[in-house]
C-alpha cells in the first residue's frame, strides 16, 4: 500500500479524510479551549468581536468570542466534509485558501484599528501562514494519485 490519499487503511478512510478528520479535532478543540478561563488569559477581556478583545488562547493568539464560534463550525465542517475523498479535498484546499485570505488581512489591517474585527495578532497571522500551507499541501498532496487516476480513466 502506498501513501496516497485515496489509500484506505484498516480504519476505512483515506488519508486526505483523515487529514480533514485532525483539522477538524483541532478546530474543535481550539474553539472549546477559546471559552476557558486559564487555557484563555485575560478570559474576563473577551468581547464578542473587535480588536478590544484582549483574550488570549494560550496566553499567545488574541481572540474573541466571534473567533472562538468561528473555529468551532470550521471544526464542525472538517469533521462533516471528512465523510468523502472529493469533501475532505475541498474542505483542506479551500479552507487554506480562506487562511490565506485571513493572513493577507491580517498583515494589512492594522491591528489597534476597528477594522481588525476578527481579532488578529501577529502571532495569529504566522499561524494563518502554517495552517495555509499545511491545509492546501494536505489537500493536493493526499489525492495527488486519486486525481492521476481519475484523469486516466
Amino acid at each position: 500500500m502506498s501513501n496516497s490519499g485515496n489509500t484506505v487503511n484498516n480504519s476505512g478512510r483515506t488519508n486526505v479524510q483523515k487529514a480533514a478528520m485532525i483539522f477538524g479535532v483541532v478546530f474543535l478543540l481550539v474553539g472549546i479551549l477559546g471559552f476557558i478561563p486559564g487555557a484563555t488569559t485575560n478570559y474576563d477581556e473577551l468581547s464578542f468581536a473587535g480588536h478590544h478583545s484582549e483574550a488570549k488562547l494560550l496566553g499567545i493568539f488574541q481572540v474573541s468570542a466571534l473567533h472562538n464560534i468561528v473555529h468551532l463550525l470550521f471544526g464542525i465542517a472538517g469533521l462533516a466534509f471528512a465523510r468523502s475523498i472529493s469533501a475532505a479535498r475541498g474542505y483542506l484546499i479551500w479552507g487554506g485558501v480562506i487562511y490565506a485570505l485571513l493572513l493577507i488581512y491580517g498583515l494589512f489591517v492594522d491591528h489597534d484599528s476597528s477594522a481588525n474585527f476578527v481579532p488578529l495578532n501577529t502571532a495569529d497571522n504566522w499561524l494563518h501562514a502554517v495552517l495555509t500551507v499545511t491545509m492546501i499541501g494536505s489537500g493536493l498532496a493526499l489525492t495527488r494519485n486519486h486525481r492521476d487516476t481519475a484523469a486516466r480513466a
